[in-house]
Order: C-alpha cells, then structure tokens, then sequence
C-alpha cells in the first residue's frame, strides 16, 4: 500500500461527507432522529419517486449513516450515529484552531482599540505655580 493512499478510516469519512452533502439525505437523517420510519415515510415530505429516495438511502446505508432491517414485508431505516461522530471528532481539531485563531485576533484587535498610555510628564526643573499665580 502507497503510504499517500488514503486510509479506510479518512474513506469512510470521504463517504460521510459526501453523504452529508445532499440537502435531502440531511433531511432523511433529521426524521430518522425521531425514530426509525419506512421508506414511504422518509419519501412523503419530498417531491421525488419512491426508487429517487430509495437511491439517497443506498448512499446513507453504503457510509453507514442508517441501516435498514426487515420487517415482514417492510424495511425500516434506523439512524447509526458513528459515521457522524467520526466527522464531528475530524471537525473537532479544525473547530479547536480556529477559535484560538479567532481569540488571538480578538485580542490583538482589543489591543489596537485601546486609548493609547498616557505620556509621561517631562520634569522641565521650573517650579509649577498653583493656579490663579502668574509664573516667575
């Protein structure tokens, strides 16, 4: 194996990601928070044919997102939540750096909005007069 080939743990998150890339695979996974549901029900809300849904959940089943058991004659899907902890642990280490970026600029952008110190008074060896008194 090439040491530049990808692993099959960054595969399957490839195929996570790609997954997640289709507005209505995320909306098929957001009902199947709910609970597991039949493919007539994941196709209700979506203006597509049963065998259009059937093939979104073929790419959801492939990376792992659902799994669909059997019933008598229906297949229920059921969310599987690893395939989206993996992403979440990946996005975690960007996540992390940015934000100690965006807090470094923050700082800096404090700093710069900071009235500047004040000046410091130059000793001129003259007596200062009180107020009201004409100085010599």
């Amino acid at each position: 194996m090439r040491k530049d080939a990808p692993t099959l743990a960054a595969d399957r998150l490839s195929l996570t990601f790609a997954a997640l890339a289709d507005p209505t695979r995320r909306a098929i996974l957001a009902r199947l928070t709910r609970g597991a549901a039949t493919v007539n029900d994941l196709a209700e809300p979506h203006d597509m044919s049963l065998p259009a849904i059937s093939k979104h959940l073929k790419v959801l089943e492939r990376c792992g997102l659902i799994a669909r058991g059997r019933e008598a004659q229906w297949r229920p899907c059921q969310l599987k939540a690893e395939p989206l902890k993996d992403a979440v642990d990946w996005l975690e280490n960007y996540r992390r750096h940015w934000e100690e970026s965006l807090d470094r600029l923050d700082d800096y952008l404090k700093e710069l909005q900071a009235p500047p110190p004040a000046a410091p008074r130059k000793k001129t060896g003259r007596k200062e007069s009180p107020p009201g008194k004409p100085q010599t």
